[in-house]
């Protein structure tokens, strides 16, 4: 059994976004020194090229639109960094100008992943029920 979630982000960042925000996102994705980044932390956007377990390719790319800039990532994370990944994803959330899903997350064995979703400004996290498990939902 493996410790691995698979998580997939696509969004938008406002302009307006802070500096120490946009810092951290950068030192996330490799793209920039984490001088100022908590001792034990780790960079959970930076990983490059084919993925171990998940199968596909790990990608993280920050690019600068007229409103501000557009993140797409792919990766593995390992479940002790989910609370880091949260806590990122709770900045990203609310500094996103993009409404409704910014994301997924999967545990690596599971088929169905749970949405990341911004509410205006707020991560909500929605979980997905496969169609055979709803009940009065046959499949054939």
């Amino acid at each position: 059994m493996s410790d691995v979630y698979v998580v997939d982000f696509a969004l938008d960042i406002r302009a307006s976004a802070p500096g120490a925000v946009l810092a951290d996102l950068r030192w996330h994705l490799g793209i920039e020194d984490g001088e100022d980044a908590p001792t034990g932390t780790y960079p959970l956007l930076a990983a490059r090229g084919p993925a171990a377990r998940i199968g596909g390719v790990q990608v993280g790319e920050l690019a600068g639109t007229a409103d501000g800039w557009s993140l797409t990532a792919r990766q593995e994370v390992h479940a002790e960094l989910i609370p880091e990944l949260d806590s990122l994803v709770e900045r990203l959330a609310w500094n996103s100008g993009t409404e409704g899903v910014i994301g997924q997350i999967r545990f690596y064995e599971e088929d169905v992943p749970d949405l990341l979703l911004s509410r205006a400004g707020e991560l909500v996290k929605m979980s997905l029920v496969p169609a055979a498990e709803e009940p009065g939902h046959n499949v054939s």
